[in-house]
């Protein structure tokens, strides 16, 4: 576990740091909005911190099982978890968890890629989903946790506490709420949906289910994007016997990297003297980078110092600075940071070789429909004149938007519009304090609604990957604890 959220967690206890009380009515109960690893591991920690307590928690998630989300509820075979099996864990202090219940149950008999020569594992996504659903079954069946099928439509604030509207006509009070939904879906760039939205093979979103079928073997197709989705639809596509042309852009043309062949130790200490501009940082990394690799440390072991370290070097650059961070070296630090596994990067590897994946610094300057054909015309980044290529196919795949969190779920806009939540100034996520407590547009923050999972990034740092994600709901979970044993102790003075 990181030594801020040992930290953190410890802090809870402490006068200073003692959450403001909460009224309660009989049992105290916390709905947790969103039921993906974040969420799943808020309810399982924190049902485990307060069985002493009676708290009732309850999730809601419109998927029939708890902790699979976006990621870890598909059955495509392409899709495998980037990070090796042994640093995957819903326990911040116990990581290689998930590679034990692997071991116990022989979990990748059936998928014999999974296993690497080197013992590393990188099985298939669904199957991290099916060991986070193992561990909150006992608490489901005991009623420790309930899982509220349905999605939520309104939430508000009423009589000190909030009430929670559900598609399920579902009404359910609650003194504590923690949001714990996921990013919100890519959005095409430019005018790209309207010119294309009629066509049959312009694929705007590819995590709704089957969104690849309309993509025939032969499809010339144009992909938007080259991160982590990029990779999974390029991979994907390969399954399924695809051997057509595929073009990937993104404004750098920055392809996500692979992991180095043997694992690395971490290398740099960026705390001690911590930068507060992005250039500083930037210029820290590189020479850490350099100094690595001349002791025979690949950049792998910097960039995982960096992360290991990045609540604390986030804490240390101004607002304006973390501004810069993201606007121009956050795409540079999610190819480095977010990396494809080996069988993803296999196939990129061999398409590229093969000559049918061509990777561009570009942007779509414009695109019409013609026929079957999508004719494109692609500005180079460093170059010009344009490129007029023709495509069968386009698939979206760039990053979440996060700018747009408050308006794809009307029940997120209307809190907004009540006061309760409040766009992260790094255009992040939802603006939260240090201890994820939401913040409304006053600057107020509200001790009864917290942000968990990666919509709490501006204010953390570093809530994409999986082992940051656990740690953080964890902590949220030992907030939430704390508030309530604090309300409890409020109510029946010794």
């Amino acid at each position: 576990m990181s030594r801020f959220y040992a930290q953190a967690i410890e802090a809870t206890v402490s006068a200073i740091m003692q959450p403001k009380p909460l009224p309660t009515s009989g049992t105290p109960v916390v709905a947790i909005i969103g039921g993906g690893v974040s969420g799943a591991g808020v309810a399982y920690h924190l049902a485990r911190a307060v069985d002493d307590a009676h708290a009732a928690i309850v999730v809601f998630e419109p998927r029939a099982e708890l902790g699979r989300g976006l990621a870890y509820d598909t059955d495509d075979p392409a899709h495998r978890i980037n990070v090796p099996a042994a640093k995957m864990s819903l326990q911040p202090d116990d990581q290689g968890e998930f590679q034990t219940w692997i071991d116990a149950r022989d979990a990748v008999a059936c998928d014999p890629e999974a296993r690497r020569s080197d013992g590393q594992i990188f099985p298939r996504r669904r199957l991290f989903g099916d060991y986070v659903a193992s561990l909150l079954k006992p608490l489901m069946d005991d009623g420790s946790v309930r899982h509220c099928r349905a999605a939520v439509t309104h939430v508000e604030r009423h009589a000190g506490r909030w009430s929670i509207r559900d598609d399920k006509g579902g009404l359910t009070e609650a003194d504590i709420v923690a949001i714990a939904t996921s990013h919100p879906p890519p959005v095409a760039p430019g005018r790209l949906t309207t010119l294309l939205a009629a066509h049959p093979r312009f694929v705007a979103d590819t995590t709704k289910p089957g969104a690849l079928d309309v993509i025939r073997p032969h499809d010339r197709v144009l992909v938007i994007g080259n991160g982590l989705t990029a990779a999974d639809v390029i991979a994907s596509l390969a399954e399924r016997g695809h051997d057509g042309p595929v073009t990937a852009i993104s404004r750098r043309g920055l392809r996500s990297r692979g992991h180095a062949p043997v694992p690395q130790p971490l290398y740099g200490d960026f705390v001690a003297d911590a930068a507060h501009s992005a250039v500083s940082l930037l210029a820290g990394i590189r020479a850490a980078i350099d100094a690595a690799k001349a002791q025979g440390i690949s950049w792998h072991g910097v960039i995982d110092q960096v992360r290991a370290q990045g609540f604390d070097l986030w804490q240390a650059l101004p607002m304006a600075e973390r501004r810069r961070v993201v606007r121009h070296l956050r795409a540079y630090w999610d190819v480095h940071r977010f990396r494809i596994a080996p069988q993803v990067e296999a196939v990129l590897d061999a398409a590229i070789t093969a000559g049918r994946l061509e990777i561009l610094a570009a942007s779509v300057a414009d695109a019409r429909i013609e026929g079957e054909r999508i004719p494109c015309t692609l500005q180079p980044r460093h170059r010009r004149p344009p490129l007029e290529r023709s495509y069968d196919a386009v698939v979206v795949t760039t990053g979440p938007a996060h700018g747009g969190i408050l308006e794809t779920q009307p029940w997120l806009s209307a809190l907004a519009a009540s006061g309760h939540l409040s766009l992260d100034p790094t255009g992040l996520g939802l603006a939260c304090t240090e201890r994820s407590e939401a913040i409304g547009p006053s600057g107020a923050a509200d001790p009864s609604l917290l942000i968990s999972g990666p919509l709490a990034r501006g204010t953390f740092g570093e809530l994409m990957g999986l082992p940051q994600v656990t740690e953080h709901a964890f902590f949220v979970a030992s907030e939430i604890a704390s508030k309530l044993r604090l309300a409890a102790s409020n109510a029946h003075p010794a």
